[in-house]
């Protein structure tokens, strides 16, 4: 079976490459595919990346002593209550002078009772406040994480994985990661080009210095792309509405995921 036909099962077979469940001969086949095709490296990629943000969405946080201090409190004050109701349906039978009578006794008690609710309502703000920051920031985090929907690994020409593009529609926005060991020279630039299915190259913008690139693009300018280019253009890039001035060094079909 010609799994670069199945995108689905490509899909799981990354999932599990990148949560280390695929193991044995069935991990070294799906490297060997890897590397000779351009989709299934980039799923891997993808779910790498997927799999490291996600440990760091929340961290785990242990009680303060006070909390459990504050439980235990609830839980004497409770036990104090059944006792005192248990006391008041004895029977008959059973003598009721002595010290279950004593008004000392009762309004001890029902201080108790009072000293207990009001804890617990205290502790119930304090638990309700500390889950809705954890939850606020929770939701903030998972805003803030990209939505790939769709991806490229530019290669050069010798089939060389050399930069990784993914999209997020959600933050419009382009991300450029090197992979490869290319360094344009002081007084030059790479650019990014998309290569529509008619009509020429259009540019995405100039890449700048670092590992890691992020370009801001409209939907429009990514959805109906079949493939991207980058091309050594002199520092700062060309003019808009001009053509590549330079060679294209590498290039690559642009793939929408399955995510």
């Amino acid at each position: 079976m010609n799994l670069t036909r199945n995108p689905a099962l490509i899909d799981q077979l990354a999932a599990s490459y990148a949560l280390g469940t695929l193991r044995g001969g069935a991990r070294r086949r799906f490297e060997e595919l890897a590397r000779t095709h351009a989709s299934v490296r980039a799923a891997a990629l993808i779910w790498q990346g997927r799999m490291a943000s996600v440990t760091e969405l929340q961290a785990q946080e242990a009680p303060s002593p006070a909390v459990w201090k504050r439980i235990e409190n609830l839980i004497q004050a409770d036990k104090q209550a059944r006792a005192m109701q248990a006391a008041r349906q004895a029977p008959a039978g059973r003598a009721s002078a002595g010290w279950w009578a004593s008004l000392g006794l009762w309004r001890g008690a029902s201080a108790a009772g009072a000293m207990a609710a009001v804890a617990a309502v205290v502790v119930g703000v304090n638990l309700n406040t500390q889950l809705n920051g954890q939850v606020k920031e929770l939701s903030a985090k998972l805003a803030a994480t990209p939505e790939i929907q769709y991806v490229a690994v530019l290669a050069d020409d010798k089939a060389a994985p050399s930069v990784l593009v993914t999209y997020d529609p959600k933050h419009s926005l382009l991300q450029l990661k090197h992979v490869g060991q290319f360094h344009p020279g002081p007084d030059k630039s790479l650019q990014l080009w998309a290569l529509p299915p008619s009509g020429g190259p259009k540019s995405l913008g100039v890449l700048g210095d670092g590992t890691v690139v992020r370009l801001p693009a409209r939907s429009g300018e990514v959805s109906q792309v079949p493939a991207l280019a980058i091309s050594l253009e002199p520092r700062g890039g060309v003019p808009a509405g001009s053509g590549p001035s330079g060679p294209v060094l590498f290039k690559g079909a642009l793939l929408q995921t399955t995510l």
